[in-house]
């Protein structure tokens, strides 16, 4: 199943992607009486993995703007030089455990939205980054090796960025380099575990302008993405909705006017447009 939210007719709704278009969750329970919650996050906490969308009405892909599956992701995790070409482009050195970070909501824009660059005095140095992001779906704490699957709603794709000449001045500051506004994405698709056959077999492509800046298979990650939810539920209780984002193995330097983009056969594919933002005082 592939789970999205959308706009459509001036309201939001969560839906079901079908070859036909999108299925709403509201016409799926108009259809079969049913109540099942009209909101991505809530259906990933509920536990549901398989929607029924046979005689719905589906809305043409071409009437819907996807928007984010949700805007407050739980916790959003995102592990660093994870592929050694990534570690290699920016001469750094690959960690031996995950080098995990977290990423505040603050930072979340809408797929196929707008990245806004930071005034050049903040950062002129900035890469997006196209990744495959796990989707967590059950509260869960030191989870062995065997049960990682079980504890797995499915996968989506992510944009993560960074403003690089931040992260130069001090490797303390990955957090601040990687927490400015519009600096996330995923989605707009989620796809539940079932429908991947063999995670460790899907190729993970940033796509920059007309051609592509990366490419590599998930095997050749130094922790892989089972391995990771494994990891991370030793330190902490991972909740429904929780993300992590597995790492790229090569970042797009981007600018103004350019497009940037994560894609993934079978999960999904992500785009935003790049802009230049200026120092305007909000309070």
């Amino acid at each position: 199943m592939k789970l999205m939210s959308f706009s459509h007719g001036g309201e939001t709704h969560a839906g079901v992607v079908t070859d036909a278009g999108v299925v709403s969750i509201p016409a799926i329970n108009a259809q079969y009486n049913t109540r099942y919650p009209d909101h991505v996050l809530a259906l990933i906490q509920t536990g549901v993995s398989l929607l029924p969308v046979k005689d719905c009405p589906a809305i043409a892909f071409s009437e819907v703007r996807p928007l984010l599956p949700y805007t407050h992701p739980p916790k959003i995790w995102c592990i660093g030089l994870n592929y050694l070409s990534h570690a290699e482009d920016i001469n750094a050195v690959q960690p031996e455990e995950p080098g995990s970070f977290m990423k505040p909501a603050s930072c979340l824009f809408q797929p196929g939205g707008d990245i806004v660059l930071p005034p050049a005095e903040v950062s002129d140095d900035v890469d997006a980054e196209g990744e495959l992001g796990v989707v967590i779906g059950r509260t869960c704490r030191f989870v062995p090796a065997e049960n990682i699957a079980a504890v797995i709603y499915g996968y989506t794709v992510t944009l993560d960025l960074t403003a690089l000449d931040v992260l130069r001045k001090n490797p303390r500051y990955l957090t601040r380099s990687k927490s400015i506004d519009t600096f996330f994405s995923f989605g707009p698709v989620i796809v539940t575990k079932d429908e991947v056959a063999d995670v460790d077999e899907l190729e993970v492509i940033t796509e920059h302008n007309d051609g592509i800046c990366s490419r590599d298979v998930v095997r050749h990650m130094r922790a892989r993405p089972f391995e990771l939810v494994r990891f991370h539920s030793d330190f902490m209780t991972l909740n429904p909705g929780d993300l992590i984002s597995t790492g790229c193995p090569k970042g797009a330097r981007i600018k103004a006017g350019d497009t940037v983009g994560g894609r993934i056969e079978g999960v999904g594919r992500i785009t935003a447009r790049v802009t230049q933002g200026a120092r305007q005082p909000v309070y």
